[in-house]
């Protein structure tokens, strides 16, 4: 752990939004420890109805909210208030799902009594939030995880501390003790010191692959140690014959582009079938060209404003070079207005004639456009990827979706749709280098709390009948 102060700083404009020294990890796990048990004694229904006075509270500082998310990440104000929108939301989607998932079952029988199948809390959970919705992914762990019993210590994104710092502040105000949820202040030393301490019976983690799979190694000989990893993903966007070239093209935006690209779930490889490719590209280009970047509050309102940071946007500036030096065509330049903001304009290129494409996640606003002969082979090229988070086919017969739906290996598998906006009362999670089997979303019960299973009776009754002495 670390004796530093972390300061975040408003993206778009390079004002200071927050600033705090770096939390004590240790006396956060034993404050932890200390409440769960009261906490998890707790009935199920005073838990679901605090998570519902969250909601109330969330409501009234709902325009704050949204306005400090739009400042601490640089997304549309539009969009800021679609994340809060979301929280709000988590609730109900998850105290349903809890009922569903991790209800309890009982069967009784008069010989052998009772069978009974209940669920319980880990106990002390980490969760590891991101900083491209640095209030919904976290609440979407966090919720299900306090309605189950758990007690939670949430470390936000180094990059995002201002938003996580106001969400905990609403928790608070709710009635949720303040040992039973806690934020924990730093970046990757408290981050590891978290997730590999004793004391910690949980981790629950949104982010890069690269990280996830650090999590999963450290912790590879601990198997009692519960860990959902919620990666990233190489995404592709399938299309095929269609008329609407128009409706494709906003579908193909939305995919790559919303968030500034900054989504696991965004496209990044357009793969379109040769007959396709010059009506669909020409459809594209045009839309693309018409897209405003701007500041969060800019009149008139963006469709995407700026990356996280300066040396995310470098970074991404030098993966679009690089596809261009290995051979790919830009047809949309990724352009960087001002050197010192990280506004990026959308950059779209050929990369067909690549060899070798390089299997990342680009985390921004870059897709990579590859033609291919048919949809067999589009379907073969969408699976060339270790990554399996979503994917999406746009025209097509519905023996094509079947056929699609069928082969991609992937978790979240659309048709006419986006590959991102996915619903919270549907599991979230992929398979490969984007997840580890444990999908979030209306499926985070399962992991929030595990089951126990009991055969009871009100009295012993049994008798050995066999292998006795006369």
């Amino acid at each position: 752990m670390t004796d530093s102060t972390y300061t975040s700083y408003a993206p778009a404009t390079g004002e200071e939004i927050w600033s705090g020294a770096a939390s004590d990890v240790d006396e956060a796990v034993s404050r932890a420890r200390r409440a769960w048990p009261e906490w998890a004694a707790t009935p199920l229904a005073v838990r679901i109805e605090t998570m519902r006075r969250f909601v109330n509270e969330m409501r009234t500082r709902a325009d704050d909210m949204a306005t400090l998310i739009a400042k601490e990440t640089g997304k549309p104000m539009w969009e800021a208030r679609t994340e809060v929108d979301a929280v709000m939301n988590k609730v109900e989607i998850s105290a349903n799902a809890y009922s569903e998932r991790t209800g309890r079952k009982r069967l009784d029988s008069a010989l052998q009594g009772t069978s009974a199948v209940r669920h319980k809390p880990h106990g002390v959970m980490t969760v590891l939030g991101p900083y491209n919705f640095p209030a919904h992914l976290p609440n979407g762990h966090i919720v299900p995880a306090l309605i189950a019993g758990n007690v939670i210590i949430f470390k936000p994104s180094e990059k995002t501390p201002a938003v996580g710092q106001a969400l905990v502040d609403c928790f608070h105000a709710a009635g949720v003790p303040e040992d039973v949820l806690q934020m924990v202040v730093g970046g990757p030393d408290e981050g590891k010191a978290l997730v590999g301490h004793g004391g910690v019976d949980g981790v629950l983690f949104t982010g890069s692959a690269q990280v996830g799979i650090a999590i999963n190694r450290r912790l590879a000989s601990n198997p009692g140690k519960i860990v959902a990893l919620e990666m990233g993903g190489n995404n592709p966007l399938v299309v095929a014959d269609t008329p609407l070239l128009t409706d494709a093209a906003s579908l193909i935006v939305q995919s790559a582009f919303t968030t500034a690209g900054q989504r696991c779930t965004a496209a990044r490889r357009l793969i379109i079938t040769e007959s396709m490719y010059d009506p669909m590209m020409e459809e594209l280009l045009k839309l693309t060209r018409k897209l405003i970047v701007d500041e969060p509050f800019a009149d008139p309102q963006p469709f995407m404003g700026c990356v996280i940071d300066n040396d995310i946007a470098d970074k991404l500036n030098r993966g679009f070079l690089a596809l261009v030096t290995q051979g790919g065509i830009p047809l949309a330049h990724l352009k960087r207005p001002d050197a010192k903001k990280p506004f990026l304009t959308p950059g779209i290129i050929d990369t067909t004639e690549v060899e070798d494409r390089p299997d990342i996640e680009m985390f921004g606003p870059i897709l990579q456009v590859i033609k291919v002969p048919d949809l067999d082979l589009a379907i073969a090229e969408a699976n060339n990827t270790r990554f399996g988070l979503s994917a999406s086919l746009i025209g097509g017969s519905p023996d094509d979706f079947g056929r699609f739906w069928a082969n991609v290996r992937a978790g979240i598998i659309n048709w006419n749709r986006p590959t991102n906006g996915a619903s919270s009362s549907q599991p979230f999670g992929g398979i490969g280098l984007s997840g580890n089997h444990r999908p979030a979303a209306f499926y985070a019960a399962d992991y929030c709390a595990y089951p126990v299973a009991s055969t009871e009776m009100e009295q012993p009754r049994a008798n050995v009948a066999i292998g006795l002495k006369d």
